[in-house]
């Protein structure tokens, strides 16, 4: 119970009762203790005319130190901390300072001098959101959400996109880091799903999609981002680096978004997916859930929307490149594969986040799924057999060394088939085995079904063999019948039918 004072009329009811009742009563009829009626009478005197006396029990352990070593300390840097006060007074006084009791009382006293004088501390303004004013972005790790692909563990971003007013959202699952690219594709696909543009885009700093980017890349960025959100006639604002609270609209539904997420995850009662294409559907389902139970919100601030412009604009990164004598092209330190045809000439590639299509002229002659640099420093190879199969089937036995061999196999069936036959086989043999598997899986558009077969065989310990499999994917011939019977219908039921019609 907080402490209360005593009032006049509380001690005139108590003398007055203290004459028909015992000591206990009285005090209880006037609303204070036992103790505290002992106190009145052993000195009656009314609390309006007692001197009110606030005295220290104890000697204060700072009364030598505070004013002539820590409070200049303090009004020097505020942002010393009680903590690091207490181990200077250590290191200067370790006789009167030998260990951490006064920590406590040190604590208060720095607490109540950055009350009484401390500096000015930012105020949040809490804002009235307007419909169809304001749109804000984050990304935000989703690690803790423990999603694998195919028994692999899957670490990514999820991009967020919200209406301040509505609560209406967008998310995209984000293989790479934060980045222009992985920013403009998500809001692009967000605004057209929306189907109207805010008048302002909200951003926090991005420091990290600039992270490692020398100042031309910075600005160059810089100019593309404004040149987007120009071509939607938004306004972009960020807000200050660190202010989280700023970017407060997107930052708390982040959480609740990840939330639902783990709940769903719980509820299929598996985190691992076929495919990213199977986990971005889940996403994308929940996430239409979420917004159907903001449809009254949405649609009052659809009203206040901007048109969409004519046409989409660039939402991806483009570099051109060589395609050299090895077959391919490199594209940010990752070796990516192309047909030989190609060898000697420049490509323009457009780097999205979790693929690149590069093209001769206008034409679009390659696609991979983008990959990412290794941390060990080893070169990464996206390579797609069927650009390189021709080349193989002249020089099989550059199989065996390739750089590229292990990126090369299209299924971990053709993988394992390639360890049988290098455990099995002589190294010429090998070779020739393997590049025949492909050669078959290429020409006869039969690379799941070839996959299919060889899994059998080394399930049944046998090495895989070209000749033999190649019968096993023959269409069955089929006998077609000597004679067969056709009868011609007579003219006069086609007279019949044209006299029935008329």
């Amino acid at each position: 119970m907080a402490y209360q004072l005593i009032t006049d009329q509380q001690l005139r009811v108590y003398m007055t009762d203290l004459q028909n009742h015992s000591q206990r009563t009285a005090a209880a009829r006037a609303g204070f203790s036992e103790r505290t009626a002992r106190r009145f009478d052993a000195d009656p005197t009314l609390p309006s005319n007692r001197k009110s006396v606030h005295a220290r029990t104890v000697p204060d352990p700072l009364e030598d130190y505070w004013k002539s070593e820590l409070l200049p300390l303090l009004e020097n840097d505020s942002a010393l901390q009680a903590v690091t006060l207490l181990r200077h007074l250590q290191g200067e006084h370790p006789v009167a300072f030998p260990d951490d009791r006064i920590r406590r009382t040190l604590e208060r006293r720095v607490r109540q001098w950055r009350a009484l004088n401390g500096p000015e501390r930012d105020i949040i303004f809490r804002q009235t959101p307007e419909p169809g004013y304001m749109a804000q972005s984050d990304f935000t790790h989703a690690d803790e959400l423990r999603v694998m692909i195919a028994g692999q563990a899957f670490p990514h971003l999820l991009y967020h996109f919200v209406m301040v007013y509505s609560r209406w959202e967008h998310v995209g699952v984000v293989l790479g880091g934060e980045s222009f690219t992985a920013l403009a594709e998500n809001l692009q696909q967000a605004l057209w799903s929306l189907g109207g543009v805010p008048q302002n885009h909200r951003t926090d700093s991005l420091s990290a999609a600039f992270r490692n980017l020398n100042i031309d890349q910075r600005e160059d960025i810089t100019k593309r981002y404004d040149a987007f959100v120009g071509h939607y006639g938004m306004d972009a604002s960020r807000n200050n680096r660190g202010e989280a609270h700023e970017n407060g609209a997107v930052e708390s539904q982040n959480r609740h978004l990840k939330t639902a997420i783990d709940q769903a995850l719980i509820l299929r009662g598996s985190r691992d997916f076929a495919s990213i294409e199977d986990y971005r559907r889940f996403v994308d389902m929940l996430v239409a859930r979420r917004n159907k139970q903001r449809a009254m919100p949405v649609q009052a601030e659809q009203t206040h929307l901007k048109p969409l412009p004519q046409r989409r604009t660039t939402d991806f990164t483009e570099i051109v490149v060589p395609v050299t004598r090895t077959g391919g092209f490199l594209v940010k330190s990752i070796f990516y594969s192309a047909p030989s045809q190609l060898i000697g000439q420049r490509l323009r590639v457009h780097l999205y986040d979790d693929r690149i299509e590069a093209f001769l002229g206008g034409t679009l002659v390659v696609n991979h799924p983008r990959a990412r640099g290794r941390g060990d420093g080893h070169r990464v190879h996206v390579i797609n057999y069927h650009h390189v199969i021709h080349a193989l089937r002249r020089k099989p036995q550059a199989l065996w060394s390739s750089i590229y061999r292990d990126s090369l196999f299209p299924r971990t069936e053709y993988a394992e088939a390639w360890k049988v036959l290098q455990r099995d086989l002589q190294r010429r043999d090998a070779c020739r085995r393997m590049v025949d598997l492909l050669s078959i899986a290429h020409e006869q558009s039969c690379e799941a079904e070839l996959a299919h077969l060889l899994a059998a065989d080394l399930d049944a310990g046998r090495v895989p063999d070209p000749k033999a499999l190649v019968l096993l994917l023959a269409p069955k011939a089929t006998a077609l019948p000597k004679d067969v019977a056709v009868a011609h219908p007579s003219l006069d039921s086609f007279d019949a039918l044209l006299g029935a019609s008329a």
